[in-house]
């Protein structure tokens, strides 16, 4: 090998690749508008991004090649959702990352409801996030159904927990039972992995939360506020 000539790290090229794809403002928000869990259409995503047709088109091959999207197609459209969990959870973390004093102020009064709605509850791509999750996760850690001091894990009441309310906990794949995720907004982390997904489409499903607007906003319904104080004993002025 000539002097001064260096070999090129794998890991490193491909490391520098993976960060590219996050480093374009349309397509790191096409990636957080996809953490609502739900799968979009290019069209719905290029208009929420203020991007033409053509250009979120390209940007979207891009995602899906580097494997961060998955695609399906029905008649006409296409889908995009993000690949699986894991995406979603290096997604999460990475915007835990900015610090409060360098997000965008919002230039109208809607853009500030949004905000506001998307701080007080909203879903981390199969989870609960903003004050809304780390409500239920500090009850559920309050009342000893949760253990954080060595990392997030269920305790033999809390499965208990679980049964009782109906919450079925189906385990497959390598995914964790429970999981913490670093909440963006609290700087504090919540509830994820099969628990937390279980809890959020329980929640969904049985009418505690409904989604609000077109991003991730959740909100508690009355049912839901009488629900986590029956269970976890979550006062309803934590939820509004």
């Amino acid at each position: 090998m000539l002097e001064g000539m260096t070999t090129r790290d794998p890991q490193a090229v491909a490391l520098a690749r993976l960060a590219a794809l996050f480093a374009d403002e349309t397509r790191a928000a096409c990636l957080l508008a996809l953490l609502d869990g739900r799968a979009w259409t290019a069209s719905e995503l290029a208009r929420h991004a203020g991007v033409a047709a053509s250009t979120l088109s390209e940007h979207l091959g891009r995602l899906v090649g580097g494997g961060l999207l998955a695609e399906e197609r029905q008649g006409r459209h296409r889908y995009v959702r993000l690949a699986d969990a894991r995406v979603a959870q290096l997604l999460e973390d990475l915007a835990a990352q900015v610090t409060p004093g360098t997000t965008v102020r919002p230039r109208t009064l809607r853009e500030s409801s949004a905000g506001s709605a998307m701080a007080r509850g909203r879903t981390c791509y199969d989870h609960l996030a903003g004050r809304l999750g780390i409500a239920v996760t500090d009850a559920l850690t309050a009342r000893g159904l949760l253990e954080q001091e060595t990392g997030f894990a269920l305790t033999d009441a809390g499965l208990t927990w679980f049964a009782s309310a109906g919450i079925g906990l189906e385990r497959r794949g390598r995914r964790p039972l429970a999981r913490g995720c670093l909440d963006w907004t609290e700087r504090r982390p919540h509830l994820a992995g099969v628990a937390g997904a279980a809890l959020c489409r329980h929640a969904l499903d049985s009418g505690w939360c409904v989604r609000i607007g077109s991003e991730r906003a959740v909100k508690v319904t009355a049912a839901g506020e009488r629900a986590l104080f029956d269970l976890l004993g979550v006062a309803a002025t934590t939820l509004r």
